[in-house]
């Protein structure tokens, strides 16, 4: 549940902060009347992600044995994939993402035509919203669906409230320092959906077991119980992991951690000579 609602969280401030900053610059422009356009978009990027976890939900539902547990592997180590790339492009970009939507919406705007606003509007938000439907599709066979749906709809439901207030409210949010926070925290769910998609995997008979259980920690803490089923859910916690779970989780953690650390040096290096 936790998992699920700090993906949602996320993703949908990223799309609300983006949304907040095209609707501000049109504010600005005293181009308020273009605002129908942005809208639209967003409501049809809300109907394409969710055809696609309904889509994504009956291909799944179909699959039995073998191939649903390669299903479910895939699936956690594709999410894993994108939750990778989200990371380390929200570090990338998060510097200067305001001062590029401005110019695409000065560009949208000059053009005379809704459809840019639109298309503006649309990729931003069908882009998180796709992510989402990944993640939560993954989300669901570490935690039961109806734990995930609850922990995403609270999250979206904080995301859109918190989006709006700093709207309205024109409060001003430190981006950079907010995505790196969250990333970090992300970083330990990716790492849990490795973790958790070789283990899939070692069950679809494609990946070799080795060491079938490398520790048995359920005795002291159950992975069923309820503080268990927190921490599988938000870092992938298991009892009785195999060595090849263990390495994936560690080698993952390691790898994206070190990268992720030296980019953000490198920025915060760069940031300072330029001042």
């Amino acid at each position: 549940m936790l998992a699920s609602a700090l993906i949602t969280f996320r993703e949908g401030l990223e799309a609300a902060l983006i949304i907040g900053i095209v609707l501000g610059y049109l504010r600005k422009m005293g181009q308020m009347g273009q605002q129908r356009s942005v809208w639209w978009g967003v409501i049809a990027a809300v109907a394409v992600s969710l055809a696609a976890a309904l889509g994504l939900q009956a291909v799944g539902a179909r699959l039995e044995g073998q191939g649903e547990e390669l299903f479910e592997g895939v699936t956690m180590l594709l999410a894993a994939g994108v939750l990778t790339w989200m990371i380390f492009w929200m570090q990338a970009q998060g510097r200067r993402i305001r001062g590029q939507l401005e110019a695409d919406v000065q560009q949208a705007v000059a053009g005379g035509v809704g459809w840019g606003l639109f298309g503006l509007a649309f990729l931003a938000v069908v882009r998180e919203g796709i992510e989402t439907v990944l993640f939560l599709s993954a989300a669901v066979f570490a935690s039961s669906p109806e734990q995930t749906l609850l922990g995403g709809v609270l999250g979206l439901t904080v995301a859109v409230a918190v989006g709006w207030l700093i709207f309205a409210a024109s409060l001003r949010l430190n981006v950079s320092g907010f995505f790196r926070v969250t990333g970090l925290l992300l970083l330990f769910v990716s790492a849990g959906l490795v973790a958790g998609g070789v283990h899939e995997l070692q069950e679809a008979g494609v990946v070799p077991i080795i060491i079938e259980h490398v520790w048995d920690t359920n005795p002291i803490l159950d992975e069923k119980s309820t503080l268990g089923s927190i921490l599988k859910s938000l870092l992938g916690y298991n009892g009785n992991p195999s060595l090849l779970e263990v390495a994936s989780y560690a080698a993952y953690s390691a790898a994206v951690g070190l990268v992720s650390w030296h980019s953000t040096r490198t920025a915060t290096r760069t940031a300072s000579s330029r001042a």
